[in-house]
């Protein structure tokens, strides 16, 4: 059972989606912006785990699906509004099939 001190894994795929962009952008380090984006995916990856092996994999496509797929929708709808948009999705998925299903 998960704790109120862990965060969950909507809270992860947000961090590394938003957290990850926003300090590539801020620092222009995209590396660094990389590294973020890897350790949220990682951390949110574990308590994927927890649901079994295809919702992990399926989670995490669309984690690495949405970080791609946000490049292209940049060009139609600006940087920001792409990631909180593919950020949304992700998260709502995170916790439609991991952290409503762990409470």
């Amino acid at each position: 059972m998960r704790t109120k001190t862990c965060p969950t894994s909507a809270a992860l795929t947000s961090l590394g989606l938003v957290g990850g962009y926003g300090l590539a952008s801020t620092t222009g380090n995209r590396p660094l912006g990389g590294a973020v984006l890897a350790a949220a995916g990682i951390a949110a990856g574990l308590k994927w785990k927890e649901q079994g092996a295809l919702t992990t994999i399926g989670l995490a496509a669309l984690y690495l699906g949405a970080f791609g797929g946000s490049h292209p929708l940049a060009k139609k709808m600006g940087a920001w509004p792409s990631v909180l948009t593919v950020t949304a999705i992700t998260a709502a998925a995170s916790w439609a099939l991991v952290d409503r299903v762990a409470d």
